[in-house]
């Protein structure tokens, strides 16, 4: 089975940076597409990131691209999120998914950014 854990959520300084680590287990081939969701109370959950694992493409919406990075390290299965110059906005819950979000949504991590 695929499973997904995000961790490496905290709290930190408007303008700070924070870097989520995803741990990739049980796909069957080594190319699949993983996301990074984020749902702020009261919000519905967005895609902030996604990447292909076999060519390293990355895709982010507009409004985050600069900001966040997202890589993966294959040979640790681990994908990552590098978050810069957060805002308050930024605050949510933070997932890890496939691309679609066709997994259980768990409980990810939080991030907490205070101004």
């Amino acid at each position: 089975d695929v499973q997904l854990q995000a961790s490496g959520g905290g709290s930190v300084q408007a303008g700070g940076s924070l870097t989520l680590s995803c741990a990739v287990s049980g796909f069957n081939s080594d190319d699949y597409a993983i996301g990074w969701f984020r749902q702020a109370s009261g919000k519905e959950r967005e895609r902030v990131s996604c990447i292909e694992s076999g060519d390293g493409r990355t895709m982010y919406p507009d409004a985050l691209k600069g900001r966040f990075i997202t890589s993966i390290n294959n040979a640790k299965n681990t994908l990552t999120l590098q978050m810069n110059n957060l805002k308050s906005e930024d605050t949510a819950v933070y997932h890890c998914n496939t691309r679609s979000g066709r997994l259980g949504w768990g409980q990810g991590t939080q991030v907490t950014v205070s101004s």
